[in-house]
């Protein structure tokens, strides 16, 4: 009796998918790198020191050069700390990187206050550019609960207070501290890490050492502020 036999057919695939297939695999490999390299490069900073960022390269082309030096938060006043969180984010101690309770109130003023929370900021200014475009906003988004997990509180007012921009080239508290009143930056009095913190927003427009009556009455709201999360522990998640 003879055995019957039977052949397998192997389906080729239709032409055209080799390179859909190929690209989809290599847009997954490469969305996969991506993502480890964001994580490694943030975990890398919560040790090491960020280089020189994206805005300070621009400046220091733009000028022939910036005033910048790091130092540990250990070497900056206390009160600078305090100023800048009350000044910037009062909530900072509360949320995981995104103040919800600010964002519905800069919604319902039409967008017409900002509701950026520190540690959006230093994701800004480390890793992306300046800018309102929505490619940057949603890196920023992406990237800052990824600091969040991996940095303390503390080190990310630290980072803060060494790349935020005080004056036109000025960048860092140590050379704002010097440039605006010849003193160290653990040298610094209340009042005058209150009116550092007060030329934070906008600080090519504003002097911390030359105040305008403005200045001087957010730069008090600002010391108030400071005292207030000092008392009330909205201040314990960055302090010694």
């Amino acid at each position: 009796m003879a055995k019957s036999s039977s052949t397998r057919t192997t389906r080729k695939p239709a032409p055209g998918t080799r390179p859909v297939r190929w690209l989809r695999r290599w847009t997954i490999r490469l969305g996969v790198l991506a993502v480890l390299i964001v994580l490694g490069t943030v975990a890398a900073h919560r040790v090491i020191d960020p280089p020189r960022t994206f805005y300070m390269g621009q400046e220091a082309r733009r000028l022939g050069g910036i005033d910048h030096l790091w130092v540990p938060l250990e070497a900056v006043a206390p009160v600078m700390a305090r100023s800048v969180v009350a000044a910037e984010d009062a909530n900072y101690c509360l949320h995981w990187g995104f103040d919800m309770m600010a964002i519905r109130t800069a919604i319902e003023d039409g967008g017409a206050r900002g509701a950026s929370t520190l540690s959006q900021q230093v994701v800004k200014n480390v890793y992306l550019w300046h800018g309102r475009s929505w490619p940057r906003k949603a890196l920023e988004a992406a990237i800052t609960p990824v600091v969040e997990m991996l940095w303390p509180k503390r080190r990310i007012v630290e980072v803060y207070l060494n790349v935020a921009e005080f004056d036109e080239g000025v960048f860092g508290v140590a050379a704002a501290a010097r440039h605006y009143f010849g003193v160290p930056p653990s040298d610094l009095t209340p009042v005058q890490a209150a009116r550092l913190a007060a030329v934070l927003p906008d600080p090519k427009g504003r002097s911390a050492s030359n105040p305008g009556e403005w200045l001087r009455k957010r730069s008090a709201a600002i010391l108030d502020g400071a005292a207030t999360i000092d008392r009330d522990g909205r201040a314990d998640c960055f302090e010694d």
